[in-house]
C-alpha cells in the first residue's frame, strides 16, 4: 500500500507515513483486479458470432432455394441469363461455409478453446467486407478484442 499524499510505500501496520508524516486511517481495502479486455468481452463475442452465423444459414438456404426454383432453367422463363443460377448457388454455398466457420468460432470462444482465437480473427477479417454493416461491426469488434499483442497471452491464460 502507498501513502495517498506523497506516494511512499507503507507497511501494513504503519500508522504514519515515514516520508511526509500523514496519518494512515482506517482499514485499507484492497481492490480485486479488473478483468482484462478479452475476459470481459469473450462471452458476448461468442454469442454475436453464433447470431451472425444463424443469419448466414438463413441466407444460404434462401439462396439455394432461389437458385433451384426461380432461376432454374426448367421453368422455361425467357430472359434469365444462364450464369445466374450457378452464381446464386455459389454465393449460397459460400454463405453456408461461412456460417459453419462462424458457428465453430462462436462455440469455441464460449467454451474457451485454444483454436477459437485464430479462427475468430480470420472470420473477423472476412466479415469486415461481407454483411455490411453488421458483419463489419462484428469484424471490428472481434479484432479489437482478440488482435492486440497482450490478448493472445490473456486468451491462453483463460483457455487453459
Amino acid at each position: 500500500m502507498f501513502c495517498d499524499q506523497c506516494g511512499t510505500q507503507l507497511e501494513a501496520n504503519q500508522s504514519f507515513c515515514s516520508r511526509c508524516g500523514k496519518e494512515v486511517k482506517g482499514p485499507i481495502a484492497i481492490a480485486a483486479p479488473r478483468p482484462g479486455r478479452v475476459q470481459a468481452h469473450i462471452r458476448l463475442l461468442g454469442i454475436l458470432w453464433l447470431a451472425l452465423s444463424a443469419f448466414d444459414v438463413m441466407t444460404g438456404i434462401v439462396g439455394i432455394v432461389l437458385a433451384n426454383s426461380i432461376f432454374s432453367h426448367d421453368w422455361g422463363i425467357q430472359g434469365i441469363p444462364l450464369f445466374l443460377q450457378p452464381l446464386i448457388r455459389g454465393f449460397a454455398i459460400f454463405s453456408l461455409v461461412k456460417a459453419a466457420a462462424g458457428f465453430l468460432a462462436g462455440w469455441g470462444l464460449l467454451t474457451r478453446q485454444s483454436w477459437a482465437r485464430p479462427l475468430a480473427i480470420a472470420m473477423g477479417i472476412v466479415s469486415l467486407f461481407i454483411h455490411i454493416p453488421f458483419g463489419t461491426a462484428l469484424g471490428v469488434y472481434t479484432l479489437w478484442v482478440l488482435l492486440p499483442a497482450h490478448a493472445e497471452a490473456e486468451y491462453e491464460k483463460i483457455s487453459a
